[in-house]
């Protein structure tokens, strides 16, 4: 299968697209994982989403494809310059709250209502404040991380923390867990 396969693409994905290169922004998401999370999301009206790595937009756009009108999702990157791209497109989206923090410390201080769906794909909430990310998703929630299989952008050593991850949630009793060669290499993940 290959991208021109893909049906249902954001009409904002491509403006995003080449506004990534045109910043030399190096960290797109695969569409794959964009028709996954719309998917995921449409199985889930009225769904509270949480995204911790908003990135310049990308995976967004196919998030909020994916939401009804009675859906809310909060985006979350610690990069002003990506933020304020991101808030270019979907700032006016009433549903979608973006925001310029620490993700670490956005987790930690989080009190509002748990999620349906967490997209984590950055460091925070996927290497770090595991615990508490899954903790806040509500049971029957989706867990969804990506670029689980060797990346060109990966520094050396990477690997162990995927390895180290992976055990990790595949040791816990609180969630069902599916590991997926597919795309970037995707782990998801149901709490229980």
């Amino acid at each position: 299968m290959n991208d021109s396969n893909i049906q249902d693409i954001p009409t904002i994905h491509t403006e995003i697209a080449s506004k990534s290169e045109e910043i030399g922004f190096t960290m797109p998401s695969d569409m794959y994982i964009g028709t996954l999370l719309k998917t995921l999301i449409s199985s889930k009206p009225g769904a509270h989403v949480l995204e911790l790595g908003t990135g310049i937009g990308l995976s967004l756009s196919w998030m909020i494809d994916g939401m009804d009108e009675n859906s809310r999702l909060i985006t979350v990157d610690n990069d002003p310059e990506l933020i304020s791209i991101a808030k270019r497109y979907f700032g006016k989206d009433e549903r979608v709250q973006i925001i310029c923090d620490d993700g670490s410390e956005w987790i930690k201080n989080y009190q509002g209502d748990a999620f349906d769906l967490i997209f984590a794909d950055a460091w925070p909430g996927k290497y770090s404040e595991i615990d508490e990310v899954i903790e806040l998703l509500k049971v029957g929630g989706f867990y969804v991380i990506d670029d689980m299989t060797v990346q060109s952008n990966w520094p050396d050593g990477h690997d162990k923390n995927v390895n180290r991850l992976v055990a990790y949630l595949e040791d816990r009793k609180d969630i069902n867990l599916t590991k997926m060669n597919w795309s970037t290499g995707l782990v998801l993940a149901v709490k229980k």
